[in-house]
């Protein structure tokens, strides 16, 4: 009885118990275990290991910077080429109506007669000539006049030797005008031997061959509008029957020819 009192049976708590708190930790924070388990590559107690290396990011680089420039450059010629498009189209467009509304024609013009006052060479073959020339411009347009102004210039050429020379009179040529100048030619020329023997055959044959030329400045009225100036260009190409002075002069054959000079 006295052994049974002995014995005491003392409670155990076995959640406090079963609870157990190291120290320390089993793998210090920041090392790596080994797979292996190898106590060698374990770092003495107490001492923590150094840190594992970073890993550095290679250098990103700069970005080119943005074509702006050639971005801006493009956007300027598209707009300078949208532009002379655009002014283009408006001119065509003006000058369509104009036409309409205008309806021009070219003039035109005519040598209707010539003859000889003068003309003698003399023994170094330098011909000395005096033409009466009758010129005829018609204006056709009913809505167009013309200003012929001052210094123009006006020839008589036999092959490439000019034999007199003359000017027009300043004057203004209305809506479907006729105006018939009587203008006088004056003029020398040096003559070669044959240029002179040709010269002599075509009054033989009875067909001398002369080139009328005129270069007048003229400016355009359309309305009320006077437009700038430009130069009308006429080209005569004729044929007469002889150049005796005196003598009425027949023109067997006469193409005119007008162009305009801007």
């Amino acid at each position: 009885m006295a052994d049974h009192q002995r014995m005491r049976i003392h409670p155990v708590d076995l959640e406090a118990g079963g609870r157990h708190r190291p120290t320390a930790p089993l793998v210090p924070g920041g090392s790596s275990r080994s797979d292996k388990g190898d106590p060698a590559a374990q770092p003495p107690h107490g001492h923590l290991p150094p840190p594992p290396p970073r890993r550095v990011a290679p250098p990103v680089p700069p970005l080119p910077p943005p074509k702006r420039r050639r971005g801006c450059c493009c956007r300027l010629i598209c707009c300078v080429l949208v532009t002379v498009v655009l002014l283009a189209v408006l001119a065509a467009a003006a000058v369509g109506a104009l036409y309409l509304v205008f309806d021009p024609k070219a003039p035109r013009y005519s040598v209707d007669q010539l003859s000889v006052s003068a003309f003698q060479v003399d023994p170094t073959l330098t011909a000395t000539a005096r033409f009466d020339v009758t010129v005829t411009a018609a204006n056709p347009n009913a809505r167009i006049g013309i200003y012929y102004e001052a210094g123009s210039s006006l020839s008589v050429w036999y092959d490439a030797h000019r034999l007199a020379r003359g000017a027009l009179p300043a004057f203004y040529q209305g809506h479907r005008n006729t105006t018939v100048l009587a203008v006088v030619m004056a003029g020398q020329a040096q003559l070669g031997g044959a240029v002179m023997s040709a010269l002599q055959d075509a009054q033989r044959t009875g067909a001398v061959p002369l080139v009328f030329r005129a270069d007048v400045p003229v400016r355009v009225e359309l309305g009320s509008l006077r437009l700038w100036k430009v130069t009308s260009r006429v080209r005569c190409d004729l044929v007469v029957d002889s150049l005796g002075v005196n003598n009425p002069v027949n023109i067997k054959a006469s193409n005119c020819k007008f162009s305009l000079k801007l």
